[in-house]
């Protein structure tokens, strides 16, 4: 009887470990995959784990020393995926062996040689020098001229992302199941892209073959003036090619490279400036469009500046910046704008701006600059948390853009921008409002217009807490941004287009930054996160788009009339159907106004 007992518990105990191993084991590929280590990863997994489960269950007999095999198991894993962490590797400028090589085309610096996508529609140029590396004593100065070169340069390749924190690969694929649902296992992507503070490089994509006199839309990404690159395939400028726009976005300094703002700094520039260099590079990429892209059969006097995020907020201060003058015609800003009295992000006081820089040498224990230049890219990037602002430098710019507006100087002759249905709620996903908190949320933020505030939006269940401090947070952030901006453009007599887009789908929707795969008509032709609403919708929206970078009016035929927002409340909705609706947020843009003193006189 007893001998039975011990081997019934001997089996149970077998069948557990057999099931946790099982569970174990699919866990640690799952890392290795979502991990993108290489296929040494896999491979090195599957040995140890054999090996494990063989000694585990053949060769030990003591519990303990069976327990200590697991831990063992666990640090031989942790060893492995050191040992394959995924490389970095360079981000080719298109996905297929052996790509067609483009003419020979000469800039000012150099000659430069680009690659033709696979159904030879598309020309590009990818990784074009626009100024000197930023690096060493040319670290928080003003972009220089880019060296010239000999030869032909291979335009084949992508830069490195400006310096940035990056995740972990791990967050990254989290990131792409949680948030854009959009995760493929493959091997294909088993590797990092190149980060670096040498990375003020621009890209080019144009029509195939022989053309000229195209118009060209300058392209400035987002990512809160502290991360992001110029490949993404959202905003890739395949989709206007196609449409024979030119486009040409850039890499520029984030973060603490691109928006520290010291005294000593300021002293040493011969402009007197700080605070602004990643804004400078943007200007400077600007000006080798305009001396270059002409070569390239662009139009050098017909140059859209568009953005998105914080890229539009860059705009948004271009539009304004004396040092923008004249070098490009119209713009374009998506969800962002810093035109409001006082701009909700990206944007602060000279005064703040150099108070954050000298708690950033005393926090890393620097007397000067100098001290500072001598410091690693690494050891300081995670001060992009505090320097990520464009400032009222002097240079620059001289004074908010609300205030230049005022003043009736700008740069823009037509402007197109607009926002998104549901902006908030990738900023809110795991920190929403309940009815516990949404009277509070709401009072902490407007004080004294509270009481108006909640009778425009009386929560009584959880579900309309949430759904209201969406809105309104969408609406402080990004909403009512636009909304000044119209007003002031409509006040200088400056056409001006409005957009809210609103398409669900199954990636992220009408969350923030949800319409540029639209927008640039970027939508994958096989994919089962969109159908063909999607891509008819896209349809739309990129010949409007291409229509606005030819003449400045996205109107053509067989398109629904876009009026011009001449009353700050006429604006087209892109989504399920495309029309022009009344913009609905007034009553709350109404507070928010008096909370900030906007005043057109």
């Amino acid at each position: 009887m007893v001998k039975s007992d011990v081997k019934k518990t001997a089996g149970k105990t077998s069948k557990v470990f057999v099931v946790l191993f099982i569970i174990v084991f699919l866990l640690m590929m799952a890392v290795v995959e979502l991990n993108k280590n290489t296929i040494a990863g896999f491979i090195l997994t599957i040995i140890i784990s054999c090996l494990f489960f063989y000694i585990h269950s053949f060769v030990l007999k003591n519990k303990g020393i069976k327990f200590l095999s697991w831990i063992g198991w666990f640090a031989l894993f942790a060893l492995v995926i050191a040992i394959t962490w995924p490389p970095v590797r360079a981000i080719k400028a298109v996905d297929y062996d052996n790509p067609v090589q483009t003419d020979i085309v000469s800039t000012k610096n150099g000659d430069v040689q680009g690659v033709v996508t696979e159904d030879g529609e598309v020309e590009i140029y990818a990784g074009i020098p626009y100024a000197k590396p930023p690096v060493g004593e040319l670290r928080w100065k003003e972009p220089q001229d880019p060296d010239n070169w000999d030869g032909v340069l291979q335009a084949d390749t992508f830069a490195p992302m400006s310096m940035q924190k990056t995740n972990l690969p791990i967050y990254d694929s989290l990131s792409h199941i949680i948030g854009f649902h959009d995760y493929e296992i493959t091997m294909d992507d088993n590797y990092i892209a190149p980060v670096s503070e040498d990375s003020l490089y621009l890209n080019i994509w144009k029509p195939a073959g022989d053309v000229s006199d195209l118009p060209v839309v300058v392209y400035v990404h987002g990512g809160s003036l502290q991360t992001g690159q110029p490949w993404y395939s959202d905003y890739s400028g395949q989709g206007l090619a196609r449409q024979d726009v030119i486009v040409v976005n850039m890499g520029y300094r984030l973060g603490v490279f691109g928006f520290l703002a010291e005294e000593e700094l300021a002293a040493e520039s011969a402009n007197g400036t700080t605070g602004n260099y990643g804004i400078l590079d943007q200007i400077k990429a600007l000006e080798w469009v305009n001396d270059n892209i002409e070569a390239f059969g662009g139009n050098p006097d017909n140059i859209t500046l568009a953005g998105e995020s914080a890229g539009a907020a860059s705009v948004s201060a271009l539009c304004v910046s004396p040092l923008a003058k004249g070098l490009f015609t119209r713009a374009v800003l998506e969800s962002s704008t810093v035109a409001s009295v006082e701009p909700p992000h990206s944007f602060r006081s000279y005064e703040d701006a150099l108070q954050s820089g000298e708690e950033l040498l005393s926090t890393y224990n620097c007397n000067s600059v100098e001290d500072l230049r001598n410091l690693s890219a690494e050891d300081i990037v995670d001060a992009a948390d505090t320097e990520h602002h464009i400032t009222i430098d002097g240079y620059v710019l001289s004074k908010t853009p609300y205030e230049y507006y005022l003043d009736g100087e700008y740069n823009e002759t037509a402007l197109l921008h607009g926002y998104n249905a549901r902006e908030a709620d990738s900023f809110l996903l795991f920190s929403n409002a309940s009815m516990k908190d949404y009277e509070e949320r709401v009072r902490d933020y407007f004080e004294d217009y509270a009481d108006d505030v909640l009778a425009i939006y009386p929560a009584s269940t959880d579900e309309e807490a949430k759904e209201y401090w969406r809105e309104i947070w969408g609406a402080i952030f990004f909403d009512y941004s636009h909304y000044c901006l119209n007003r002031l453009e409509v006040h200088n007599g400056v056409p001006v287009y409005e957009y809210y887009f609103t398409k669900d789908n199954g990636r992220i929707g009408s969350w923030h930054s949800g319409e540029m795969i639209y927008l640039y008509g970027n939508i994958p032709s096989v994919s089962t996160l969109f159908d063909d609403t999607d891509r008819e919708l896209s349809d739309v929206m990129l010949s409007y788009y291409a229509n606005y970078a030819k003449t400045g009016n996205p109107n053509g035929d067989g398109l629904i009339t876009w009026s011009e927002n001449l009353t700050s409340e006429d604006i087209m909705e892109f989504g399920s159907n495309n029309s022009m609706i009344t913009e609905k947020e007034h009553e709350l843009f109404t507070i928010l106004d008096e909370m900030q003193d906007f005043e057109i006189y």
